[in-house]
């Protein structure tokens, strides 16, 4: 029996390669920009419709990955950061508590 199998030798598998690779490059920087963008225009429009003296409750993440959450009182200048959101409802409640 027969096989009928082809290799393609390697010149051509890496000039198809590196083909695909500048294509999907081009991709996803121009969704990266887009993406970017679209995160500007966001906190543009929020920081526009917001009240200043409201409290500002907001989580972020850190480059490592890890999650934490800020609060920021603008009347009284207070601000808190926790990795738990349970310990920044606490002290919300507490600020204004008295």
């Amino acid at each position: 029996m027969k096989d009928n199998v082809r290799c393609l030798n390697s010149e051509k598998i890496e000039m198809n390669c590196n083909a695909l690779n500048k294509k999907d490059f081009k991709f996803s920087t121009h969704l990266q920009v887009w993406e970017f963008l679209y995160g500007i225009w966001q906190k543009f429009v929020k920081n526009l419709l917001a009240d200043p003296n409201e409290l500002q409750v907001f989580q972020k993440v850190d480059r490592h990955g890890n999650i934490y959450w800020n609060a920021y009182d603008p009347a009284t200048g207070k601000s808190f950061s926790s990795g738990s959101e349970a310990d920044v409802c606490l002290w919300i409640e507490q600020l204004y508590r008295y």
